[in-house]
C-alpha cells in the first residue's frame, strides 16, 4: 500500500512538472517596466489604459445604477416570494432575464450615444470631451424620463446647488442617486400590486383549513400549487414583462 501511494506521488509530480514545462514553453512572456518617460504622449496613453480598466472594473455598477436593471430584478425577486417557492426560479435565471430585458429597453439609448459619442471619437471627429458629452446625453435623457422632479429637488438641496435652469445643468453625481430612489419607489409599488391576488389566495386556503381543524397543516403547502395554476392561467410571464417593459416612458 505504502508502494502504491509513493508511486502515485511521484506520478502526479512527473505530470505537474511535464505540464508546467510544457505551458512554460507555449505561454507568452510578460514583463511590466517601469521608467522615465521620453514623450508626454506616453502618459497620455497609461492614463487612458488606467481610465479603461476603471471603467472596466465599475461597469456591473454602472449598468444597475443608470439602466432598468434594478425594476427589472427587485420586480422579479418579488415575484418569487409572492409564489411561495424560495429557490425557483434561480438567482442566476431571474439576473439573466432581468440583463435581457434592460438590453431589450436600453438598446436604443446604447445605439444613440455609440452613433452620437464613441463612433465620431473613434473616427477622430470629435475630442475626448466633446464624445462624452454626446454619449452621455442620451443616458441622462433616459434617466430623467424616468426620474421624479422631487427626488432630482432633493439631492440638488443636499449638494447645495442652485436652482437648474434645465436637465442639462444636473450633474450626474446628482441625477443617478435621484433616478436610483425613483426606480426603487416604482419596483416596490408594483410589487405590491402583484402581491395582491397571492396573499387572497393565502388567506382563503388558511381560512379553509382552520374552518376545517386542519391547524396543523402549513397552509403554504395547500396554497402552491394554487398560486402557479393562477399565474400560468393568466399568462403571467407575459403579462409582467409586458407592464415591465412599457412602463419605462422612452
Amino acid at each position: 500500500m505504502k508502494k502504491l501511494i509513493k508511486l502515485s506521488v511521484c506520478f502526479a509530480g512527473g505530470v505537474l512538472l511535464t505540464a508546467s514545462n510544457s505551458v512554460a514553453q507555449t505561454l507568452p512572456k510578460i514583463s511590466i517596466e517601469v521608467g522615465q518617460m521620453t514623450e508626454p504622449s506616453e502618459l497620455s496613453s497609461t492614463l487612458q489604459i488606467i481610465l479603461l480598466i476603471t471603467v472596466l472594473a465599475l461597469a456591473p455598477s454602472i449598468v444597475i445604477m443608470m439602466t432598468s436593471f434594478i425594476r427589472f430584478v427587485i420586480v422579479l425577486s418579488f415575484l418569487r416570494h409572492a409564489l411561495g417557492v424560495q429557490q425557483l426560479p434561480p438567482n442566476q435565471l431571474i439576473l439573466a432575464l432581468s440583463l435581457l430585458l434592460t438590453f431589450f429597453v436600453m438598446s436604443p439609448v446604447i445605439d444613440k450615444a455609440y452613433t452620437e459619442g464613441i463612433k465620431p471619437y473613434m473616427e477622430e471627429k470629435i475630442t475626448q470631451e466633446e464624445a462624452f458629452k454626446l454619449a452621455t446625453a442620451p443616458v441622462r435623457e433616459f434617466m430623467l424620463s424616468q426620474t421624479r422632479e422631487k427626488d432630482l429637488a432633493l439631492f440638488v438641496n443636499i449638494a447645495k446647488l442652485e436652482k437648474p435652469d434645465s436637465p442639462e445643468d444636473i450633474p450626474l453625481h446628482v441625477m443617478i442617486p435621484g433616478f436610483v430612489i425613483s426606480e426603487l419607489r416604482l419596483a416596490f409599488q408594483i410589487a405590491f400590486v402583484l402581491f395582491i391576488p397571492f396573499l387572497v389566495i393565502d388567506m382563503v386556503v388558511a381560512s379553509v383549513l382552520m374552518s376545517m381543524g386542519m391547524m396543523m397543516l402549513p397552509p403554504i403547502i395547500v396554497s402552491l400549487p394554487f398560486k402557479i395554476l393562477l399565474f400560468v392561467l393568466v399568462d403571467g410571464w407575459y403579462l409582467l414583462v409586458k407592464s415591465l417593459v412599457e412602463s419605462f416612458h422612452m
